[in-house]
């Protein structure tokens, strides 16, 4: 009896810490970390296709940082993008140069890609204009600035890259998460 009674009582100890592991780890999974898969070639040279990733789902974006979101144009599709422009930013690319709120900003992250080209520009608008101000996205209203609760997006590999050029504004609301970095450099 003593023996049995040791037994289960060792096993009910056991049980009670396997479901306060998996409740941390359901608990971390769904509102914390969460994994994600690159699908494409939007954000070479930073990110690859078939490269695993995590999102901090509890931070708020900034500017240069690589988010999640769902694909407002696919159903059951999401894009990771890199913040370019945050809410009351005027952003424009002049000849494939960024500037926001009328300064000059350089993105190293696109200097292979740029080294690459061998013509033309590596960041246009929808149109192929190298020239471009908020008042073109889709959803500005002519405005040129990024709207208050809205992101402007772009990826990484401009040239083929689904972004705000083509899709508008991101929401705040709906960014799933930002890209957790793991000794791999993601910003400037």
């Amino acid at each position: 009896m003593k023996s049995e009674k040791k037994f289960f009582s060792g096993a009910f100890g056991w049980i009670k810490i396997i479901i306060i592991a998996l409740v941390l780890a359901f608990g971390i999974r769904y509102f914390l970390i969460s994994p994600v898969t690159v699908n494409g070639a939007s954000m070479n040279p930073t990110l690859h296709d078939g490269e695993h990733l995590f999102i901090n789902k509890v931070s708020d974006p900034k500017r240069y940082d690589i988010i999640v979101f769902p694909a407002p144009d696919e159903e059951n599709a999401e894009y990771i993008k890199r913040v370019i422009g945050l809410p009351g930013d005027k952003v424009e690319y002049k000849e494939d140069q960024l500037y926001i709120n009328d300064k000059k900003y350089d993105e190293p992250y696109l200097d292979s890609e740029k080294d690459a080209l061998k013509s033309g520009y590596l960041t246009t608008d929808a149109n192929g204009d190298p020239n471009f101000t908020m008042a073109e996205i889709k959803g500005s209203n002519g405005s040129l600035i990024v709207p208050e609760g809205q992101l402007f997006v772009l990826g990484d590999n401009r040239q083929v890259s689904k972004d705000s050029r083509y899709i508008g504004f991101i929401s705040q609301e709906s960014v799933l998460g930002k890209v957790i970095s793991f000794g791999k450099s993601l910003k400037r």
